[in-house]
């Protein structure tokens, strides 16, 4: 026991002689560490637990004749595997001796040059018997804790440090989600777990920066561990990134496949397309579906529709038809042109889709239309007199102008035949404004037309 409280004492070269052996022999083997095993030594540290820091300079302001505390200790926070190194800087030292002491375990790692732990992770330096560094290599989270640096005088004087140990994020991957198959319109939940210290913020986000929708809302990041999805969508289809970040670098995340099946859906932009013979012409069709679709073309006669580039031995092929596939995630943008049509290509074309979970089609009309007329800009050599145009179902007629084309109809009425006919020309004989277009217009037109009504008249006329 005398041995045991000189520590707390002026000690001799003898007494410090004497303790380090006792100490030494007092080492508890069974848990690695070592505890000073005297009763005053337990009752002093349990003291120290709950006290806090002496201020020497304030006690022995006036007393140049115990040592004194430089500075503070500084709280260390260091990564996990990193080195740890506390300084306990001490004046006027004298013949008085440092220890290190573990608070929390109550384990004595130092006793001034000497090293009393058995963990070889621990190590002490010091410089001009005045600045006592304790070192910790390639710390453990285990290492966390208060470390105190002590001098053996009467009543003992100390400084406490604190050594954080922080743990970057890591997922736990035995309890995170891992690639998903879902169904549509059925209900999800996306797990993500990982550990750190301090304890890691966990959040949700899409890998492709597109917003989710969560709770009748579009969000972009969604807090915590668990992302619930009610009634799942082919929206919701796409790669999850679960993050983990603690303040310790680096963050961390890990990503998720969601796969939404659900049977094939297509949608025709045009259901009825028209061309003439000898144009080009192209059929469209939207598709959705996963697991991806099989896709393809049929005739009216159900015969499937092979492009020439697809170099297939089976259905209707050659440089007739070009199909192409466009992919988008879980939608396709098919498309055939039919080139050069014929009276025969005219008819209905099927665009089929179909996968383990349903199959669908659309049906595309192709009518023809007439070819477009080229208009002739050469005058005619002959005449325009008037133009009629029959009422196909009473026999009416219907004076209209004349038209860009200068078409030239016979004139049948047989009324206006008994009453006036225009006398005949021999061939060759034409007025001279007949060469000229131009000059057929309104006023000659207008003249012909009075002429059977007004002549009757002036006959009369002159025959009285």
């Amino acid at each position: 026991m005398t041995i045991m409280n000189s520590f707390f004492g002026a000690w001799t070269l003898s007494s410090w002689f004497v303790l380090f052996i006792s100490v030494v022999f007092l080492l508890d083997s069974s848990e690695g560490r070592q505890r000073w095993k005297s009763s005053d030594i337990h009752t002093t540290l349990e003291h120290h637990r709950t006290v806090r820091d002496v201020s020497l300079v304030d006690i022995y302001n006036d007393d140049h004749k115990f040592p004194r505390f430089a500075e503070e200790i500084q709280n260390v926070t260091v990564s996990i595997g990193r080195d740890a190194l506390l300084a306990c800087v001490v004046d006027n030292l004298q013949n008085y001796k440092v220890a290190w002491v573990r608070v929390d375990t109550q384990t004595i790692l130092s006793i001034h040059t000497n090293v009393i732990t058995q963990n070889p992770r621990i190590s002490l330096s010091y410089n001009d018997h005045r600045s006592w560094y304790l070192h910790i290599k390639e710390t453990q989270e285990s290492d966390r804790g208060w470390y105190m640096c002590q001098v053996n005088t009467d009543p003992m004087r100390y400084k406490q440090g604190y050594v954080q140990v922080v743990v970057p994020p890591s997922i736990i991957d035995k309890d995170t989600s891992t690639d998903m198959v879902v169904r549509e319109a059925t209900n999800v939940t996306l797990t993500c777990k990982a550990k750190g210290y301090p304890v890691p913020y966990v959040m949700w986000r899409r890998a492709d920066g597109k917003s989710i929708g969560y709770d009748g809302k579009q969000v972009n990041v969604i807090d915590g561990e668990f992302l619930h999805i009610v009634k799942i969508s082919r929206l919701h289809m796409g790669k999850y990134l679960c993050i983990a970040s603690n303040g310790v670098p680096p963050s961390v995340s890990k990503s998720v496949t969601l796969n939404v099946h659900f049977p094939p859906m297509l949608s025709i932009p045009n259901q009825l397309e028209a061309a003439y013979i000898g144009q080009e012409v192209t059929l469209e069709c939207h598709i959705e579906a996963f697991p991806t679709a099989i896709n393809y073309w049929t005739t009216e006669n159900g015969d499937m529709i092979v492009s020439v580039n697809e170099r297939a031995n089976y259905g209707v092929s050659g440089d007739k038809y070009m199909t192409v596939i466009t992919d988008n995630e879980y939608t396709k943008h098919m498309v055939l042109k039919i080139r050069n049509v014929t009276s025969k290509d005219f008819g209905s074309y099927k665009c089929v889709a179909q996968n383990s979970l349903g199959a669908t089609d659309g049906v595309i009309k192709l009518d023809e239309i007439p070819a477009p007329s080229t208009t002739s800009t050469t005058p005619f050599p002959y005449y325009v007199t008037m133009l009629m145009k029959k009422n196909g179902r009473n026999g009416n007629k219907k004076l209209r102008q004349r038209p860009n084309d200068y078409e030239v109809e016979e004139w049948k009425n047989s009324d206006y035949k008994n009453e006036y006919e225009p006398p005949s020309m021999p061939p060759g004989d034409l007025p001279l404004d007949a060469l000229n277009l131009g000059a057929a217009s309104e006023p000659p037109l207008l003249l012909h037309l009075l002429l059977p009504s007004v002549l009757p008249l002036l006959l009369t006329a002159i025959r009285r």
